[in-house]
């Protein structure tokens, strides 16, 4: 006779053993999955840059749109025969368009040349000091090659008369690359604001992205052909700040119109570059060989262009891509202040022939 008998099954926990396998599994997954999930990131990081360069294109197009081919210019382009002074310009020639940042509320933000001259009827503060704001960039001087603070107009993209082509607002995601994180610390907060400029008293900060002021200046400024060679002062020259016309573009995919500023692609963990005086400041794109910052050139196409391609570039030109002769001498911009001593380069700053030179080469140099 068969007889049903119940089996009684014991019941136990996984090993320690056993645990430290899952484990160890589980950590060798996120140890192949994380570079990968960082690398994706990085990425998305990289085509939100890249498609603020597209709006920026289209910004540009339309403002030359409006302005008969002509490139954003805040200088008037008359100012080389006042030599380039505020003063002699106001006294002598004009009050120009004011350098506004928007408004907020009641009040109009910008950076005005005060109440002298032919300005005086209008009582606006400031005064010419905040003549920076309008030239293109800051050379400095001869005889402090490394003189002034090389700012200019050419790092202001988010003024007025040209926000107004973005999308209205001076603090604009579209004027802020994701992985500026320094600047975006600091204004991230305002972009929500309904002001076309706020500003808190806690912070400003500019554009992560640059125009090339050599291509905003007449390309006899950085000529060639001038003696000496790749530099001619813009204030002996009637006609030095008129910015071009985007036409004088001889060589529209090898010459850059905006660029990111500061060193945000391949860049180390260190975000500050302490070369700066002490100064916990960003560092710039051409602080370290293996920066690439995402480029936009006149053509309209946008790509990451390493410094690495620039340098390979002069060095095949023979040192003819960029000016050493300019007042700020053989380091170019802020090249003795760079994150490590193999970077040597002022692409985009600096370019021989401003708009009618080229900051890279193509396959046939």
């Amino acid at each position: 006779m068969l007889e049903q008998t119940e089996h009684q099954h014991c019941r136990r926990g996984f090993t320690i053993v056993e645990l430290l396998v899952v484990v160890s599994i589980i950590a060798l997954l996120i140890a192949l999955l994380l570079p990968a999930v960082q690398k994706g990131r990085d990425k998305a990081l990289v085509s939100q840059s890249i498609a603020n360069l597209k709006n920026l294109a289209t910004a540009n197009e339309l403002y030359a749109g409006d302005w008969n081919d002509r490139q954003f210019t805040a200088c008037p382009d008359d100012a080389g025969l006042a030599s380039g002074n505020c003063s002699q310009y106001l006294a002598t020639i004009a009050c120009p368009p004011q350098q506004l940042l928007g408004w907020d509320g009641n009040a109009m933000w910008g950076y005005f040349l005060g109440s002298s001259g032919k300005c005086a009827q209008y009582g606006w503060p400031e005064a010419c000091y905040n003549w920076i704001i309008y030239i293109p960039m800051q050379f400095g001087t001869g005889s402090n090659p490394g003189g002034g603070n090389n700012f200019g107009s050419f790092r202001m993209p988010g003024i007025k008369s040209f926000h107004d082509y973005v999308n209205g607002r001076f603090y604009d995601p579209t004027l802020y690359a994701p992985k500026d994180i320094v600047p975006l610390n600091d204004v991230a907060k305002y972009f929500t604001k309904p002001a076309e400029f706020t500003y808190d008293g806690s912070a400003y900060e500019d554009s992560s992205y640059c125009w090339s002021p050599a291509a905003m200046y007449d390309p006899r400024v950085l000529a060639k052909n001038s003696t000496p060679p790749g530099y001619t002062n813009p204030n002996t020259l009637p006609a030095g700040f008129k910015s071009p016309p985007v036409s004088r573009c001889k060589y529209p995919s090898l010459k850059t119109r905006m660029i990111e500023h500061n060193w945000l692609q391949k860049r180390p963990n260190q975000v500050t570059n302490h070369n700066f005086g002490g100064n916990a400041t960003p560092s710039f794109f051409n602080h370290g060989y293996n920066s690439e910052p995402a480029s936009m050139f006149f053509d309209g196409h946008i790509e990451l262009v390493g410094c690495l391609r620039a340098q390979q570039a002069e060095q095949r030109v023979g040192s003819n891509l960029w000016s050493r002769n300019t007042p700020l001498g053989t380091n170019g911009y802020y090249g003795g202040q760079s994150f490590d001593f193999l970077v040597k380069t002022s692409f985009h700053i600096l370019t021989i022939d401003g708009i009618e030179g080229r900051d890279v080469l193509g396959a046939e140099g």
